[in-house]
């Protein structure tokens, strides 16, 4: 009988950011204080739980993830990776942009966006097809490397969004309905066995 391994991977969004709620995407703002703290306190509450320690961190390379990854793999001696297509989504003409002012200075590109993600695309941005392609294949291959390993995942909201459909087999224009606040914790379970596909299980959000 073939053997069966079970990856485990923990999906950590980072925490709040310097600049309040702006489009940041692939510009490199840092954590606020109340940010640190978020992170801090979820992989303690994490680190409590008695299940299986973390055994790698893969990072954005943004540095409001990458800081504070950088900062875990010292305090628990764990390797760490950091990989570029986990990076957030561009955001074209609405990056730094509050989310109010976004809406009302290209409110039909905004229209487009909430109700066909999967489709539409910020104005001279990154378009959402290619985000996803870059994110699950990099995902992929993440969990293809580090079999039957217990990752910790440290990225963005949107590549959070765009892996649980993903992993979930949701279409990808259901990503406007997942709620995925600063630090919460997304937890799947990857069951792989030879000459099959995978098959994910989520284990907790939140």
């Amino acid at each position: 009988m073939a053997k069966t391994t079970v990856t485990r991977v923990d999906l950590l969004r980072h925490g709040a950011c310097e600049g309040g709620e702006i489009f940041r995407g692939s510009t490199d703002v840092a954590l606020s204080e109340l940010g640190w703290q978020q992170m801090r306190d979820k992989a303690r509450e994490q680190s409590r739980d008695g299940k299986r320690e973390w055994t790698q961190i893969i990072s954005s390379p943004l540095i409001r993830c990458v800081r504070f990854a950088e900062e875990l793999s010292e305090q628990k001696s764990l390797p760490i990776a950091v990989c570029e297509n986990f990076r957030e989504m561009h955001f074209g003409d609405w990056e730094g942009l509050p989310h109010a002012e976004a809406q009302q200075r290209y409110p039909q590109e905004w229209k487009q966006f909430w109700q066909s993600p999967a489709e539409a695309s910020p104005p001279n941005g990154e378009s959402m097809p290619a985000f996803c392609e870059r994110v699950t294949t990099a995902l992929d291959q993440v969990v293809a490397d580090h079999q039957n390993e217990n990752l910790l995942l440290v990225v963005h909201g949107a590549v959070i969004r765009v892996m649980m459909c993903h992993w979930l087999g949701m279409p990808m224009g259901a990503m406007t309905r997942l709620s995925v606040p600063y630090a919460s914790m997304s937890r799947f379970e990857v069951y792989q066995q030879e000459g099959r596909p995978a098959w994910v299980q989520l284990h907790s959000h939140g």
